[in-house]
């Protein structure tokens, strides 16, 4: 299926570069948010690579795009701050093609922090794979205390935030639950083919309650 480069443009005046895949039955979408930018994450890291290839041949839209000061995007890395911008000019496109559809933020790491503090109406849920819970302060998390839904992904050996510790952070949050991906640590590697079917688990739910 083919993958179409775009360009995305942010409400403070940057264009960053972006991928994006449509299939002809598109029935949900995803936005996929890649990991921390001054570690070498980008928009083909590992995460979002196997999303965008596996959701679309679902049926689900996919956008994956770099963070501002990223190859081809304009601008500096902001902590995760302007960031959120980024995140918000993905569902712009994004919603004009699958508008009326259920739309999630699936970030991994610093992608997963930053797309949990989007609270964008046009959100049905988050998917937060391998989130740190600590890129941003716990209260700028808005999704947090959302009542739309949460799919927290835990590695079972992640060096950032495991499941004991992930479980006690989130305790308080409104809907949401956890899933721990057995023998995975924080990259995935090995382990990767396991985040599309929890991701589209969510959407699927989405989907059904309408």
């Amino acid at each position: 299926m083919p993958i179409e480069p775009v360009s995305l443009k942010t409400s403070d005046g940057l264009t960053l570069e972006a991928e994006l895949c449509v299939p002809d039955d598109t029935w949900a979408a995803a936005v996929l948010a890649h990991p921390h930018p001054q570690f070498g994450g980008n928009m083909r890291s590992i995460v979002p690579g196997a999303l965008i290839e596996a959701l679309p041949a679902a049926g689900v839209a996919a956008l994956r795009f770099n963070f501002r000061g990223v190859e081809g995007s304009e601008g500096t890395y902001d902590e995760g701050r302007g960031e959120q911008l980024d995140v918000i000019a993905a569902i712009d496109t994004l919603s004009e093609i699958a508008e009326g559809l259920p739309l999630v933020l699936a970030g991994w790491s610093f992608g997963a922090d930053t797309s949990l503090a989007v609270g964008d109406q046009r959100v049905s849920g988050w998917a937060a794979i391998a989130a740190p819970l600590r890129v941003l302060k716990l209260d700028d998390m808005v999704a947090a205390h959302d009542p739309r839904p949460k799919l927290l992904i835990v590695p079972q050996n992640d060096q950032y935030r495991p499941p004991d510790s992930a479980a006690e952070v989130i305790a308080d949050w409104v809907n949401t639950r956890m899933e721990v991906v057995a023998g995975s640590d924080h990259f995935f590697v090995g382990r990767v083919e396991r985040v599309p079917p929890l991701v589209l688990g969510l959407l699927e739910q989405l989907r059904d309650e309408g």
